[in-house]
């Protein structure tokens, strides 16, 4: 899904830069004697990975921002190039934000709301016409001026920039989307299929533990836990003790 995202991010991005959109009239990708368009990038996972791989398909000219540099290393590496690479320092991205045709927020959070690391004061110094497409407002943005959309309604003007902040980006292309899971659940629902339960099957597969929030009527998710002022329970606790 963060594959999707991020390729989905940029065509998006590369739409709603358009005339007809109310964008700057800008191609993503400059022609001869004419420069591309300048993408900021923040976050260098996997949304941001593929973010970067298809602006720079379209012959854009892109900025990565993240405050983990083995990220950026890793995202360089499977890109094959050096990139123009920074950590989040505010005061360079907010001169970066100034002249940027688009901006991709692509920042995810392991513990609950991602971190804001764009203000609305940066938002106001950006270009008319400018587009944000903010991936991270699936966990509250990471852009201040961002609000919830949704499909039938996906874009709004703040301070003259467009913003594209839809949940779950990924639902617009669900053809795609629905061969990638099922890619994924099938070997799962297979392997389970073939242990002697399903108890046995979480037991001896860390990966799905960490994919199940309740288990024999116990919470088994700590973020879920705090967030809503409910018991936790380990689940490698209830399974090694066969409740």
């Amino acid at each position: 899904m963060s594959e999707i995202a991020g390729l989905s991010a940029v065509i998006t991005a590369a739409e709603l830069l358009n005339n007809t959109k109310g964008g700057r009239g800008v191609l993503l990708g400059g022609i001869s004697g004419v420069p591309p368009a300048k993408v900021v990038i923040l976050g260098g996972g996997v949304v941001g990975e593929f973010a970067a791989r298809a602006a720079l398909g379209l012959g854009a000219s892109v900025r990565v921002f993240d405050n983990d540099i083995y990220k950026i290393m890793r995202l360089q590496t499977n890109i094959g190039r050096q990139l123009h690479t920074s950590s989040l320092n505010p005061e360079y991205l907010a001169y970066q934000l100034t002249s940027a045709d688009v901006v991709i927020g692509a920042i995810h959070s392991k513990t609950g709301r991602t971190p804001v690391v764009v203000t609305e004061d940066m938002v106001s110094q950006m270009k008319p016409g400018a587009v944000i497409i903010d991936v991270s407002i699936d966990q509250g943005g990471c852009i201040e001026t961002s609000e919830m959309r949704t499909h039938d309604s996906p874009t709004f003007i703040k301070h003259d920039v467009i913003h594209y902040c839809v949940p779950n980006i990924s639902s617009k292309i669900s053809r795609t989307a629905s061969v990638a899971i099922s890619n994924v659940l099938t070997p799962i629902l297979l392997q389970a299929g073939n242990s002697k339960s399903l108890e046995a099957y979480i037991y001896d597969n860390h990966g799905i533990r960490n994919g199940v929030y309740t288990y024999r009527g116990c919470l088994t998710n700590q973020y879920l836990s705090k967030r809503f002022n409910l018991k936790y329970t380990d689940i490698d606790l209830l399974l090694t003790s066969g409740l």
